[in-house]
């Protein structure tokens, strides 16, 4: 999933994982460069895909 291979790689780069990052990005914490910005879409997008996967995992439940 390549998704998780950039998260997995903005993590390695800066020594703090993801949910972390979006805590602080979301309390205004970190600049507005071009990296933060594009990690805060990656994540939202892989919470978006995770919450699909798992209504789809309850539905077939």
């Amino acid at each position: 999933m390549a998704i998780a291979k950039r998260l997995s790689r903005y993590e390695a780069d800066s020594g703090m994982d993801s949910e972390e990052f979006f805590l602080r990005f979301g309390r205004g914490e970190l600049d507005d460069d071009a990296r933060v910005i594009d990690w805060a879409n990656d994540y939202r997008h892989f919470l978006a895909l995770r919450g699909s996967l798992d209504e789809r995992l309850h539905e077939a439940a």
